[in-house]
């Protein structure tokens, strides 16, 4: 069994966090991007054994896929047809808020907060994923 790729897309950056090959855990793993997105993944796949993704939904409160919803199953698309691997779309609701709380309690200063949020986002999301599946 392959590992999974968490993704958290936004317009400016998306975070990435991998699987372990028993899929219990996850990890962040980088931040990319959202223009060059694509030749980075076909990177990351010649690198790791991906055998699919895992994307957040960001949906509004009340579970409604909004404009940003759209854009994320969007890339789900694009990442699926370039990659030829299955795209899953996952909640993730408050990935960012318990990523940057989780990031407060540790110490972390607010400009490295910055440049690792999305990866950390993107790992409370695939581990989310991941505990569903057992």
């Amino acid at each position: 069994m392959g590992r999974l790729l968490g993704l958290d897309y936004g317009t400016k950056r998306v975070g990435v966090a991998i699987s372990d090959s028993s899929r219990l855990i996850a990890s962040p793993y980088a931040v990319l991007e959202a223009g060059a997105a694509l030749p980075a993944l076909e990177e990351i796949l010649a690198a790791e054994e991906v055998d699919a993704f895992v994307v957040g939904l960001p949906l509004s409160l009340s579970g409604e896929e909004g404009a940003s919803a759209a854009a994320a199953r969007s890339f789900g698309r694009e990442v699926a047809e370039a990659t030829g691997l299955e795209v899953v779309f996952v909640d993730e609701r408050f990935t960012t808020k318990v990523a940057e709380d989780t990031l407060i309690a540790g110490g972390v200063r607010r400009a490295k907060r910055r440049d690792i949020r999305d990866k950390m986002a993107a790992t409370v999301m695939l581990q989310g994923h991941l505990d569903s599946l057992r």
